[in-house]
């Protein structure tokens, strides 16, 4: 594929934008308003084939359309020593107290019911971890401002649903089955490209349940050549019928414009999620526990495999539902729940549509022979805890962890910053998957650590005697040395090749 180019010029695949289903199933196509069926609109279904103009459509849906925009308070930390061991120091002179700046976001939604109810995406009203979100305000096709809520947010779906404040009725539009979608066939986005306001796009499906390789349990997307920039996340993609089929998420551009490659949410996929968060309720989903790559040409050549066929295990998590289930590191995932694993249905989209606890029957290929197992699904991770287990770790690297990563308090008593142990940091610094410790990730030159000798990639094992196996654990021993008034903490180290010793450090 081409070079991504990604709104806002951020790593992420995500359009500034907003997004909105319909959970009324069986009512009336278009945007509709909630009275009696004697006075419900009157749908306009174009005719087959190429429609003649899109303006009858337009001007069903379009009332239900919304533009998104959200007020945040971020800290912008003007200390130049930031995320690194000479940031405290820094400070304690007085330089580089952070300041709180207003920062905005624009997007597009969509009235899924009558009582103002409208879904868009997670990136469109989710700040990061510097911002609080302070406002929202939901902008309709007539100009009308009105103050929403956020009613429920999932990440792993990028999906939000937010709730007008506002006693009156609202026009609203409904899901339709992606499905039943076909490539080729006719349709219409609606949004806020740039914060122009409503703005419409017309294309065709240029494919279904298209992948795009960037990972994760919702990578399945209907690809669209419908214009769609910057603002249009998450406003709907309408088939001819007026029901939303898609959300629209995200490009493929050189440009940072539309190229004619665009991608949305199917609603099949969409609609569950959004019928949860509706009720507030936290989304669960099941979790194998592996790490997987697809069977590409080569791997397929290697072991004599139909191409594009299944995935292949190559770490097990310890504790998981697949090492219960007996999976092994080179085996080949054929079937889930007795579907097939193929680039449009990955292991990890079939698992997270399952519930935690679920017993699932797995088929794999075992060094060429058929094998069956069945795993007990455990509960999916968040994305930053699923983040952190993938994160990788450079044990000569000077470059501290970002902020946020690391414990404060444990930073400022003690001088180092540092990271939950995982399998790949463990395989990184050279060490067995199931050591338990912590990660040193860098050091104050300034402070007692230091002095000691202590440097990036030691693991902390124990402190005060007592083991610490998290960072919450080694941050425990730290209050309670500090409530003991003790000026140091006995921590004992290991160092790669050298053994165990024990190291005070003095408190700061």
């Amino acid at each position: 594929m081409n070079k991504v180019r990604y709104v806002y010029g951020l790593s992420s695949a995500l359009l500034v934008g907003g997004a909105a289903i319909s959970l009324i199933s069986g009512s009336p196509l278009g945007a509709q308003v909630a009275q009696n069926d004697d006075a419900a609109m009157t749908r306009i279904v174009p005719a087959a084939g190429a429609p003649a103009s899109f303006a009858d459509l337009t001007e069903q849906l379009q009332p239900a359309v919304v533009n998104i925009a959200t007020k945040q308070r971020i800290e912008v930390n003007n200390n130049p020593f930031a995320g690194t061991p000479f940031a405290e120091l820094f400070s304690r002179r007085g330089g580089g107290q952070p300041q709180t700046r207003e920062a905005q976001s624009l997007g597009s939604g969509f009235i899924i019911s009558a009582d103002g109810f409208v879904v868009t995406n997670n990136h469109v009203v989710a700040p990061d971890n510097r911002a609080k979100l302070e406002s929202i305000t939901v902008t309709l096709s007539d100009g009308t401002e009105y103050e929403a809520e956020l009613v429920g947010a999932d990440a792993a779906s990028d999906l939000a649903v937010l709730k007008i404040k506002a006693n009156k009725t609202f026009p609203f539009v409904t899901f339709g089955d992606s499905a039943k979608s076909r490539v080729g066939e006719w349709v219409v986005a609606i949004g806020n490209p740039f914060g122009l306001g409503g703005t419409v796009t017309s294309g065709i499906i240029s494919a279904v349940y298209r992948n795009t390789g960037m990972g994760g349990a919702y990578d399945r997307y209907i690809q669209t050549d419908a214009s769609i920039n910057r603002g249009n996340s998450g406003g709907p993609l309408f088939d001819m019928r007026g029901q939303v089929i898609g959300i629209n998420n995200a490009i493929f551009s050189p440009t940072g414009g539309s190229v004619g490659i665009g991608f949305a949410i199917p609603s099949e996929i969409a609609q569950p999620i959004v019928e949860q968060l509706k009720t507030g309720r936290e989304i669960q989903r099941g979790f194998l526990g592996v790490g997987l790559a697809p069977v590409d040409e080569d791997l397929a050549a290697s072991l004599g495999l139909p191409k594009k066929r299944g995935e292949i295990v190559q770490t097990v998590q310890d504790d998981s539902a697949a090492a219960k289930a007996g999976l092994k590191p080179g085996d080949i995932i054929a079937k889930i729940n007795g579907k097939d694993v193929t680039p449009d249905q990955s292991v990890s989209f079939l698992v997270a549509n399952l519930e935690p606890g679920a017993r699932v029957p797995i088929e794999v290929l075992r060094e060429g022979k058929r094998v069956s197992v069945t795993a007990v699904l455990g509960k999916r991770p968040s994305e930053a805890e699923l983040r952190q287990q993938a994160q990788t770790f450079d044990p000569d690297s000077e470059e501290p962890v970002s902020p946020g990563q690391s414990n404060e308090t444990i930073e400022k008593s003690l001088g180092v910053q540092v990271l939950a142990m995982t399998p790949q940091i463990a395989g990184s610094i050279g060490v067995a998957p199931d050591t338990k410790g912590v990660v040193i990730a860098a050091v104050d030159p300034n402070s007692d650590a230091a002095r000691k000798g202590l440097r990036r990639g030691d693991i902390i094992l124990s402190a005060n005697y007592k083991d610490v196996a998290s960072v919450e654990a080694l941050l425990a021993q730290v209050n309670a040395a500090k409530t003991e008034k003790r000026d140091a903490i006995l921590l004992r180290v290991q160092r790669r090749g050298q053994p165990p010793a024990f190291v005070p450090v003095r408190l700061r």
